[in-house]
């Protein structure tokens, strides 16, 4: 009777284990809308590009298949290489001088003096405006004769400029918009960084008689270093696809000298509504940002090896 009783409840577990089993998983109703607004907003306007990239489709006309006609028209685009050249040149100088500028920035907002909360609020509005607005503003500082920017070098004897006027000029110009109002953020990554470190590395250093500049170059810099690979990154996905600034202030001009990818793809797609070579030239800028990105990993991963190595 005992041996009965006890085999009941271990009968009745494995009947009910195979119930247990077909039960469907109770995570569902909460992935699925996710997935739908994944598929609806990413997935789906992606694959739509591809496919108008594959065909020949003005806007107007009937679409036709025409494979990857559009993207070998790439190799044989001038303006296209041209955007592809001023993007780079524009995305290098618009990482540089925020990076360099930033971390000069961060460095002496670490220290302690009076005042020194008020000017770091002052010196991070810049990154608070609104592009367009910038854009204006800038615009009428690069004004050759009633501009401030040469009036204020008329003050120390240096010639009137055209600034964004002339292909020479422009793209250093606009790098100076960009530089001007994302040096702040760089500034406050690395000040995280700097808030982060250590003072017994310091206090090392200086019973050792360190100087200033060896103090940042052996001990201040490498420790900064993962904040300033973070800001860079940062600032290369954001100056490489810019657009907003560069179409405000110059629309690409003059002429193309200052026309990136995403103005080309612009004036491509929606001045002369080539819908099917536009999506072509978006698919290769993605590539293109896709591969900045993992090379700066690449770097990124190398240098941390290298510190591991030497530390061993």
């Amino acid at each position: 009777m005992s041996a009965l009783t006890q085999s009941t409840p271990a009968a009745a577990r494995s009947d009910a284990a195979p119930e247990k089993e077909l039960r469907p998983p109770s995570y569902w109703p909460f992935v699925v809308p996710a997935l739908v607004v994944v598929l609806a907003i990413i997935i789906f306007p992606w694959v739509f590009t591809i496919w108008m990239s594959l065909n020949e489709w003005k806007v107007g006309s009937p679409t036709s298949f025409v494979g990857f006609s559009n993207y070998l028209r790439l190799t044989s685009d001038p303006r296209f290489i041209e955007a592809i050249g001023h993007t780079l040149v524009y995305t290098a100088l618009s990482v540089l001088l925020p990076l360099v500028l930033g971390t000069f920035a961060a460095v002496v907002f670490h220290q302690n003096f009076a005042g020194r909360g008020f000017l770091r609020g002052v010196f991070i509005m810049p990154m608070m405006a609104t592009p367009v607005a910038i854009a204006l503003v800038w615009t009428m500082m690069f004004h050759p004769q009633l501009g401030i920017l040469n009036y204020l070098l008329s003050l120390v004897g240096i010639p009137a400029q055209l600034w964004v006027f002339h292909p020479a000029t422009v793209i250093p110009s606009l790098v100076l918009v960009e530089t001007w109002q994302w040096t702040p953020l760089v500034m406050l990554i690395v000040l995280g960084g700097l808030a982060a470190i250590p003072t017994e590395p310091y206090e090392s250093a200086q019973i050792d008689g360190a100087n200033l500049w060896q103090v940042f170059r052996f001990i201040t810099l490498p420790l900064i270093m993962p904040f300033l690979f973070i800001a860079g990154m940062i600032r290369m996905i954001d100056a490489v696809k810019s657009f907003d600034i560069i179409f405000a202030i110059t629309q690409g001009g003059p002429g193309s000298a200052s026309e990136t990818i995403n103005i080309y793809l612009y004036s491509v797609a929606f001045t002369y509504y080539d819908l099917g070579y536009g999506s072509a030239i978006a698919v290769v800028f993605f590539l293109l940002i896709v591969l900045l990105a993992a090379v700066m990993l690449y770097a990124r991963q190398r240098m941390l090896w290298t510190e591991i190595a030497s530390g061993a």
